[in-house]
């Protein structure tokens, strides 16, 4: 039979390149729509109902674009909506919090040391934080609160604040960056789904049944999209965080991420603003540049803190199994001896300060949490040591395959205690 660890990791692979492809695709139309209807510019020739128009080259050729606020006065033949991309990311999206942080809650979604969750609870919190928090924006829209677009956004980053707080309490800081991220990219897609796609629908229903079609439903839409656009850019960073350590392995990530929604907004605002032709607001980026060396000064400041080896040297209930296996302490010899020199709490090797992805092999415990990774990235691969710096032999590599296979084929509970494969070959990505 074909490695279990090897085609689940294959198959997150597939969907984590789905879902880049598909953001590239949502966010450059988001970007560039955004940016189209700032640059309209009223014409003599416009037709009736039109708002205005926008010449623009590109690949050898002219466009002339113009923008009808509602519809114009009958439907063309061909209609392109722009709804897929946004879809396919959030589907892709969540499939990929299943693969990664549901299958392999004990390693990455809980933190035993806040929380005692069970897998259930862990998921339970997870998936239904994304939906409260939809249902929290939708409301506040539909309130007095949508006709006041600059308080409305304020409220909405209270609450990603808080978002971010609760988030931590919980889940490890890794979880709390990416739920963060998944929160606001829930509330972007059901944006699209439950509002801006059924108003143009409304919209283009009148016109074709030859009834005129109230305005209403594309400002409704407009400020949703805009919002979308706003919240494009902190979104970006919370879903690339898990690559940074620095970014979600200290007591501040909340606060770097709340943080971050102040970046992205005034990047985006500089942006618009120049697409509008309303001025060149360089002060955003002398903000922008204070505020990301507070969050550099966030990232290091717990660093110092003392570390509780005897608690750390703890092996947790269910971890137990892989580490009284058979040939469990040859294996872990061989990660101390080849790779827990920069997989550590304190890293000893030159130039490394902080554990790579936050993966730490330095006690038993931490191998056994991470035994897939260590299978996938130096068993049947040479993805780690990076290089092969330390010369990890190829008897090394075959001793820790032989053991891991022989563990998976043991019954439960020395399976079960392993981390879903698809989870835990992201921890080295």
């Amino acid at each position: 039979m074909y490695d279990l660890a090897i085609m689940t990791d294959w198959i997150a692979f597939a969907v984590r390149w789905l879902h880049v492809i598909t953001a590239m695709a949502w966010i450059g139309s988001s970007f560039y729509f955004i940016a189209l209807d700032l640059g309209l510019r009223k014409a003599p020739d416009l037709p009736p109902g039109a708002h205005g128009e926008e010449w623009q080259v590109h690949g050898g050729g002219f466009y002339q674009i113009r923008k009808f606020l509602v519809a114009p006065e009958q439907m063309p033949e061909h209609l392109t909506w722009f709804k897929w991309e946004s879809y396919t990311t959030w589907l892709s999206g969540a499939a990929l919090l299943m693969l990664v942080y549901w299958t392999g809650a004990e390693m990455f979604l809980i933190d035993f040391d806040k929380v005692a969750l069970t897998t259930w609870q862990a998921i339970a919190i997870s998936g239904g934080s994304l939906a409260v928090g939809w249902l929290l924006y939708d409301m506040l829209c539909k309130s007095p609160l949508g006709a006041r677009p600059t308080t409305l956004m304020l409220i909405l980053f209270v609450i990603l604040v808080v978002m971010a707080w609760g988030y931590n309490q919980v889940f490890t800081g890794r979880a709390a960056m990416l739920h963060l991220g998944a929160f606001t990219a829930t509330i972007m897609t059901a944006n699209v789904f439950f509002i801006i796609m059924p108003n143009q629908r409304i919209v283009v229903r009148d016109l074709q049944e030859g009834r005129s079609p109230d305005p209403k439903y594309g400002k409704i839409a407009k400020l949703r999209s805009t919002h979308n656009n706003y919240l494009t850019l902190p979104v970006i960073f919370l879903m690339l965080s898990n690559h940074y350590p620095l970014a979600f392995g200290t007591q501040n990530a909340w606060l770097i991420a709340s943080l971050v929604f102040l970046l992205g907004v005034l990047i985006r605002h500089y942006f618009n603003t120049r697409h509008a032709r309303a001025g060149n607001p360089h002060w955003t980026w002398g903000a922008a540049a204070v505020i990301f060396i507070g969050i550099m000064w966030l990232s290091a400041t717990p660093m110092s803190q003392g570390i509780d080896w005897e608690e750390e040297a703890r092996v947790p209930a269910h971890l137990l199994p892989v580490v009284e296996s058979e040939g469990f302490e040859e294996v872990a010899n061989v990660v101390l001896g080849r790779c827990s020199m920069c997989h550590n709490a304190e890293p000893v090797w030159p130039g490394i300060n902080w554990a790579p992805r936050g993966v730490r092999l330095d006690t038993e415990a931490e191998i056994a949490r991470y035994a897939t990774a260590v299978y996938l990235q130096a068993g049947v691969s040479h993805a780690m040591p990076p290089g092969n710096v330390t010369a990890m032999p190829p008897e090394d590599r075959a001793l820790i395959t032989r053991w891991y296979r022989a563990l998976r084929e043991t019954p439960a509970p020395a399976e079960l205690a392993l981390a879903a494969p698809a989870a835990a070959a992201t921890a080295a990505d």
